[in-house]
């Protein structure tokens, strides 16, 4: 029997049991268990690690673990530049664009409010977001630990908070998305981007108030819907100001976006 001492950190240690939490333990781990198998098999998906330390040595998932082996596991570092570390995988998670499953679909609507690809259908199942992300190499969206576990899961967030607006919250800090943002570019219905439309073009689907009242219009091509700063977009924009400043993004970029409310 092989046993190998391990050390979880930051908030790698909420998947753990509580008396493991930010402090060494040892484990027996079976002949020529690996270290993904092992840090699977303590409870914390492999999509939320970037960087493994075994005896002080970067190494990879693959990494077949001997008896007395110190392993150090680390979530993604977003105040530094790790690839020069990295083997668990070939660069680090900043590919952003997202599948979502289907318990997130408030989440999937902000995220493309602030302007990222984020694919949800509230009838995608397992196999369907797993196959999503092989083929296109999105990151997932989910609160399903097994999903995540999936050898084919390369990227993916596990998101902790219940609340869309929690959720959002976590998910722009954690992945340190403020400074690309994009708000108010994508359709929130087809996740396709926005483009400007003269008001002329459409105004025989505009209700004449807002006939009267604004001048700046985008449009979807995928599903024809306009956008224009109604009420709505002005609701949108100061719920983005928030989560845009609290994770020290800059807020008055929302000023100069194209954002726009959608016709029904």
């Amino acid at each position: 029997m092989v046993t190998a001492t391990f050390r979880f950190y930051e908030e790698l240690n909420d998947f753990l049991a509580p008396k493991r939490r930010k402090q060494e333990f040892s484990v027996p781990c079976a002949r020529r268990a690996t270290t993904k198998h092992m840090i699977e098999a303590l409870g914390v998906p492999h999509t939320e690690v970037e960087l493994i330390l075994v005896n002080g040595e970067s190494v990879g998932f693959d990494r077949i673990l001997e008896d007395g082996d110190r392993v150090a596991v680390y979530p993604r570092f977003e105040a530094m530049d790790v690839t020069p570390l990295l083997r668990v995988r070939d660069h680090p998670l900043r590919e952003m664009c997202f599948v979502a499953d289907a318990h997130l679909g408030g989440l999937a609507h902000m995220l493309r409010m602030l302007g990222f690809d984020t694919l949800y259908d509230n009838h995608f199942r397992d196999d369907d977001i797993v196959a999503i992300c092989e083929h296109d190499g999105r990151i997932v969206l989910t609160r399903d630990r097994e999903l995540l576990k999936r050898r084919a899961v390369t990227h993916g967030c596990y998101v902790h908070a219940l609340k869309s607006e929690a959720q959002l919250r976590e998910v722009v800090e954690r992945l340190d998305l403020a400074r690309s943002a994009k708000p108010f570019t994508l359709c929130l219905h087809c996740n396709v981007p926005l483009r400007p439309v003269d008001k002329a073009s459409v105004i025989d689907r505009l209700p004449p108030k807002v006939r009267e009242h604004y001048a700046r219009f985008s449009i979807c091509d995928a599903c024809g819907r306009v956008y224009w700063e109604g009420s709505h977009f002005r609701n949108m924009r100061r719920l983005l100001d928030g989560v845009l400043a609290n994770a020290d993004g800059d807020p008055a970029a929302l000023d100069e976006s194209e954002g726009r409310r959608k016709t029904e």
